[in-house]
């Protein structure tokens, strides 16, 4: 069940979906973390030429969104059952990112590729946060 998405089809807005917030007693902290998520989707969206049919720019904003809004964060992971230190943030994003890609049906086949093509410049693209 989704609980939110960035629409972009016009009316470039995010949505959150109470109904399901609500059905599936999702914590606060959940909500957070998928909220950042789907803002940097809007921020990709406003600051890039997003192309919502190019699997490399979908994967890109996938991949900025799981690194930069706590999905991987050590906790979540637990919380998942996925434990290890050695790169465990990156496999965390590297996983996110594919299932997402994948929900759309002209990157299901390329997910894996393309978010391997794209992973390290988008990885490292941290706008619109500050990190010193």
């Amino acid at each position: 069940s989704i609980i939110a998405g960035f629409v972009y089809d016009g009316e470039n807005k995010v949505v959150l979906c109470s109904d399901n917030i609500e059905k599936f007693n999702i914590k606060q902290e959940h909500v957070d973390r998928t909220l950042i998520h789907e803002l940097i989707h809007a921020y990709d969206h406003c600051r890039a030429e997003m192309d919502w049919k190019n699997c490399l720019h979908i994967a890109c904003s996938e991949i900025r969104a799981a690194n930069l809004s706590g999905d991987c964060n050590m906790k979540a992971e637990f919380n998942r059952g996925n434990f290890g230190f050695k790169r465990q943030g990156e496999e965390c994003v590297k996983r996110r990112a594919e299932l997402s890609l994948t929900a759309h049906p002209q990157c299901k086949d390329i997910a894996k590729k393309a978010i391997e093509t794209v992973l390290d410049s988008c990885m490292s693209d941290t706008a619109p946060f500050l990190f010193r």
